[in-house]
């Protein structure tokens, strides 16, 4: 029977006393008992409750605060095969200059792209505070042999990004084989140096809420600094009902270890209303902690016109409409 040694953050916190959860990868069958005595997942409970949260109305002041805060939390995405160098840097300038008529709008969170991509982001981006965020393990599919997912991983990191999103093999998850996923997710992570790991689920494929949440707690054990919905690739990306579920899955790791994991839903969230509901379900779940874009991200790009737009509206009164914003 394989086995493999626990996640450095789990090692530290079993020795504190923490949590018995380092005993969960300690094989294959550990891990698959554990993932699977996980509570099922209510489904009817959580699209409730997600719908719910999502009517909460936002008043005035608060929902400028909520815009800025949203505008703060997004990765600003360009991932395709199109992309040159030119584009990277006028992508660059807008995630530090979101409206070059008002100063005052807060900058995006990073800028994300593909590995070869990278260097270009890091130089635009020198001094901005603004992250460079890159994809890597052979997004969006994953398939490749791990060798070549990490040296994916390496050129990223070589480059400067500072944080890599991977996604994760999910034939080996959805076939029974977590070991497998586990194993890779343990290896991205010692190839990503000082950079953190965004791990993706692609939440589309995985079919039931169940699959998810085995997989929230699969990254996690492996060492995870964020936990992500989907590639923006497939044609059900983050919902409010699966990003619910993953921020309960980071809210409960917590409470056990006292270990403090990210969630970045990704795709489809277009705008300022989608932007604010996501904002809710992360305050009533999780808790304010994970209000900080360390904690919380958009995945998505066509999200901040809308964002300036409306912020646009609240602070002059008037709709300024999708011509006085620049199209990415």
């Amino acid at each position: 029977m394989p086995t493999t040694a626990p996640s450095p953050k789990l090692s530290a916190s079993f020795e504190q006393g923490g949590t018995p959860l380092a005993d969960a990868t300690a094989s294959d069958s550990a891990l698959r008992r554990f993932l699977h005595g996980l509570p099922g997942v209510d489904a009817v409970g959580l699209e409730a409750r997600a719908a719910s949260l999502g009517t909460r109305s936002i008043k005035t002041t608060a929902k400028a605060y909520a815009i800025d805060l949203a505008i703060s939390m997004i990765d600003l995405t360009t991932l395709e095969g199109a992309d040159t160098p030119g584009k990277v840097r006028a992508l660059a300038a807008k995630a530090v200059n979101p409206d070059p008529t008002d100063r005052t709008a807060p900058r995006t969170a990073a800028v994300c792209v593909y590995p070869d991509m990278a260097a270009t982001a890091v130089a635009a981006l020198a001094g901005s505070g603004v992250k460079v965020a890159s994809v890597a393990t052979a997004f969006p599919a994953g398939r490749a042999a791990l060798d070549v997912k990490l040296a994916d991983v390496r050129d990223a990191v070589a480059a400067g990004a500072d944080e890599i999103d991977m996604v994760i093999d999910r034939g080996a998850f959805l076939s029974g084989r977590y070991l497998k996923v586990y194993e890779e997710i343990l290896a991205v992570k010692a190839e990503c140096g000082r950079a953190r790991l965004k791990v993706i689920f692609e939440t589309g494929e995985l079919s039931t809420y169940d699959n998810i949440r085995r997989a929230s707690w699969l990254g996690m054990l492996a060492g995870a600094d964020f936990i992500k919905t989907s590639t923006g690739k497939v044609g059900v990306n983050a919902t409010p009902a699966n990003t619910l579920l993953m921020l309960e899955a980071v809210r409960d790791f917590r409470a056990q270890t006292g270990v403090q994991i990210g969630v970045k839903p990704a795709g489809g969230i277009r705008t300022s209303k989608d932007a604010v509901k996501f904002l809710v379900l992360v305050n009533e779940t999780a808790g304010e902690d994970w209000l900080d874009n360390h904690w919380f991200r958009f995945g998505a790009s066509s999200l901040l016109n809308d964002l300036l737009m409306q912020r646009q509206k609240l602070s002059t009164g008037r709709y300024s409409g999708p011509d006085y914003v620049t199209v990415d």
